[in-house]
């Protein structure tokens, strides 16, 4: 059995990394105790607490987070769940993961051709024999992608089938995902820099009132490839891990997974087969784009998709109304 490091107050303090630059955005329906065992990687650091729904319901909608997303004025965001804790590595060190995330952030990432050895960036690994040079300078990261010991993160049938499955796999490596690769993002442990790929991180509209939910993360995900891909972007996967240590109930996450898991077998070929024009320069006009296509193709599979494109627009212009110096912000082969 994994078990969550008890013992992360002792950990090493280091110079905090992108101490004045990242701000961490917690959404939460509990208390904020568990804020104390990762107090070492985090008092550095200014934090966003957003309260999902009225103090005196219990709401589970973790898209609230990107409220933090949208107020924030940092460059770079790491956000993480209430139920998510310091993971151990199998040396039984405390993993600071924030610190894992900024490193990977802040290395290129590898889109256009696949490294064997993962990320070649990494100490202690390179490009392969065979890497082309000329793409060896790789692409900026927008998008660092964490994992979870413990709980691992399923769907509802997946959880029904396989109640005591356990994530005790430590897999020490970070890879990107290729482009034209799409994969399903999850927003509890999850770190991107705002300026190259922020507006696309709105988790749709989803949660109370909606035929739809605990796909909101994915929505965003979707989202969020497709234009990296557009914008030469990069999106790495696997370290850092955290310890996910409250599964939550399969018959209420079936209840709001169904429709969802229906609709997925049309949104994923949407997503694949979703271009961008040349005209789509900023992740702004690449997400308005890609709203129009929404409402036109997926428009036909339910009416709620007509809404979500709707909000998909106000979100980008509430984006832009909150963050005037980003709205109008170019990025091209990945350089801003």
């Amino acid at each position: 059995m994994v078990e969550p490091a008890t013992d992360t107050i002792a950990a090493t303090r280091l110079v905090p990394l992108l101490k004045d630059e990242l701000d961490i955005v917690i959404p939460t329906i509990r208390n904020l105790d568990f804020l104390e065992m990762w107090r070492p990687f985090f008092e550095p650091y200014h934090l966003i607490i957003v309260q999902d729904g009225d103090p005196s319901k219990v709401i589970k909608d973790s898209a609230c987070r990107c409220f933090g997303y949208m107020v924030s004025k940092k460059k770079y965001i790491f956000t993480i769940d209430d139920d998510c804790f310091v993971a151990k590595d199998p040396s039984g060190k405390a993993i600071n993961a924030l610190e894992q995330h900024i490193k990977n952030i802040l290395s290129p990432s590898t889109p256009f051709f696949f490294n064997t050895l993962y990320d070649p960036y990494r100490d202690g690994a390179d490009f392969v024999r065979g890497y082309p040079f000329s793409l060896r300078e790789g692409a900026p990261t927008a998008v660092s992608h964490g994992l979870w010991l413990n709980i691992p993160d399923y769907d509802a049938p997946t959880q029904l089938v396989k109640p005591l499955e356990r994530n005790t796999r430590y897999v020490d490596a970070v890879l990107t995902i290729p482009k034209g690769t799409l994969f399903p993002m999850c927003g509890m442990n999850l770190c991107f820099d705002r300026d190259l790929i922020g507006p696309a991180m709105y988790f749709g509209l989803m949660g109370d009132g909606q035929p739809i939910g605990r796909y909101d993360d994915m929505w965003a995900g979707w989202c969020t490839k497709v234009i990296c891909d557009h914008l030469g972007l990069g999106v790495k996967t696997g370290l850092p891990y955290i310890y996910h240590s409250k599964a939550s109930n399969p018959f209420v996450n079936l209840k709001k997974e169904y429709k969802g898991i229906f609709w997925q077998e049309e949104i994923i070929p949407f997503f694949q087969a979703a271009t961008l024009s040349k005209d789509c320069t900023s992740v702004q006009k690449c997400y308005i784009e890609l709203s129009k296509q929404v409402k036109e193709k997926l428009g036909k599979v339910d009416p709620y998709f007509d809404k979500l494109a709707d909000a998909m627009v106000t979100w980008i212009e509430a984006w832009d109304e909150l963050n005037p110096s980003g709205a109008s912000a170019t990025v091209s082969n990945g350089k801003a």
